[in-house]
């Protein structure tokens, strides 16, 4: 079984980021958003750039909003996008 994670950018972080979509590896079988993230921003100077920049960054996990508490598994989708505002 693949231990991959794609993550998705959207609005101003894809902008930011240079890139629309990535896939990474996980380094456990289930992670926290906030550890896989943690883990990603020590190896990638842009990503931590942009999400330090950016602390209210909002993610969804296979397409539904999660906190950065829930568990990233293998095979799922991650969505990072900046705080949506109404009008």
């Amino acid at each position: 079984m693949a231990q991959d994670v794609t993550i998705f950018y959207f609005a101003a972080l894809r902008e930011q980021m240079g890139r629309e979509r990535e896939t990474v590896r996980l380094s456990e079988p289930s992670v926290t958003v906030e550890a896989f993230l943690t883990e990603l921003r020590q190896k990638d100077a842009t990503l931590d750039t942009v999400f330090a920049a950016a602390p209210r960054i909002r993610v969804a996990i296979n397409q539904t909003l999660a906190t950065f508490q829930d568990t990233v598994k293998p095979g799922d989708e991650l969505a990072f996008f900046p705080p949506m505002t109404g009008g």
